[in-house]
């Protein structure tokens, strides 16, 4: 395996998508609602079969960070070699895939193998465009912080200049997670956080308010944002709640907190230092949607493609709303070997 010599590392749960058009009677048969992403319970583990038996799925390599993070490596286009990711994988085929796709995509992947466990998989279940996620993440759980030790681990942290978890992992190692955290702020690192749904805030409140210390830049999107509100009571205006979270104590006082809210369609709010800044997002005509499955992942890989190379926030927003328009478009994260974007 080559040195790692990037500056972007993903921590997170690698899973493959199982991904299919559905109509009502299955998500009410499953009692899931659009818009939602949720870790399976035991009424929901017969999904997975009944999609393969009965809808011809697809099969997409997913997992909020792992989509991330192969975004901002197609999104810096000639620039190779500049990511990595990290999480617990099965010693399985649906393990392969994920590799094999992740390294097409040119991302160093470094995952830990649990022999036990299968592969975490995650149903997508697109109805008219948008999407319900029900996730199993089996192996993904049983990330441990000793994978952090190895020496290719070691290699990838001390390398990296940016470091982005999505919030789904804050189920998994709150300790994995710290321990690559306090990395960034003993060096002055960009630590990146996603809240990623609002089971994750209202069911895993104290391993939000740990991770959330050390965010340099913290992203979620409306439904997120106004559940962290109402846990919290912060009010109803987006605006003022981007400005009260940027505002909340931080591990590293050397740089403040960024907080970007997404909105789908709407504009994009980002809040630092006391002051908000909207971005307009160029709607898309409703028949090129395909599927909003990943489209909030596509944003951050966009968005930390532009900041890894030193680009102001109004640049990294619009590289974002790009990315992410560009997934909507298409079934999954599934991305052409060449990216288009122009800066």
């Amino acid at each position: 395996m080559t040195k790692f010599e990037g500056v972007l590392m993903g921590m997170g749960n690698p899973l493959l998508d199982i991904s299919a058009n559905v109509e009502q009677d299955i998500l009410d048969k499953y009692d899931v609602k659009l818009d939602t992403a949720i870790l399976a319970e035991e009424k929901h583990l017969p999904i997975y079969k009944e999609l393969m038996d009965k809808f011809n799925p697809s099969f997409i390599p997913g997992g909020a960070t792992q989509n991330s993070i192969r975004v901002a490596q197609w999104m810096l286009q000639d620039k190779k070699n500049q990511t990595a990711y990290t999480g617990c994988v099965g010693s399985d085929d649906y393990a392969k895939t994920l590799e094999e796709c992740a390294t097409k995509d040119g991302v160093l992947v470094n995952y830990m193998t649990d022999e036990s466990t299968p592969t975490g998989t995650c149903a997508a279940l697109i109805k008219g465009g948008e999407r319900a996620l029900v996730a199993n993440i089996a192996a993904a759980n049983n990330f441990k912080p000793s994978h952090l030790d190895t020496e290719k681990s070691k290699e990838i942290i001390e390398a990296a200049q940016f470091y982005y978890v999505a919030g789904f992992f804050l189920t998994v190692s709150v300790e994995s997670l710290v321990k690559v955290a306090d990395h960034a702020v003993e060096k002055n690192k960009v630590f990146c956080l996603n809240l990623s749904a609002p089971f994750i805030i209202d069911f895993f409140g104290d391993q939000v308010a740990t991770a959330l210390q050390y965010a340099d830049f913290l992203f979620c999107n409306e439904s997120e944002a106004a559940a962290y509100a109402k846990k919290h009571e912060l009010g109803e205006d987006l605006k003022e709640v981007a400005l009260k979270v940027a505002a909340m104590p931080k591990k590293n006082e050397a740089r403040k907190r960024h907080v970007v809210f997404t909105q789908g369609s709407k504009s994009t709010i980002v809040a630092y230092d006391g002051k908000v800044s909207e971005y307009m997002v160029d709607p898309l005509a409703k028949d090129k949607l395909v599927d909003t499955n990943g489209a909030g992942d596509a944003f951050v890989g966009g968005f930390l493609s532009q900041l890894v190379q030193g680009k102001s926030i109004e640049e990294c927003v619009k590289a974002g709303h790009w990315s992410a328009r560009f997934i909507i478009q298409t079934s999954g994260t599934q991305l052409p070997e060449t990216c288009d974007f122009k800066p």
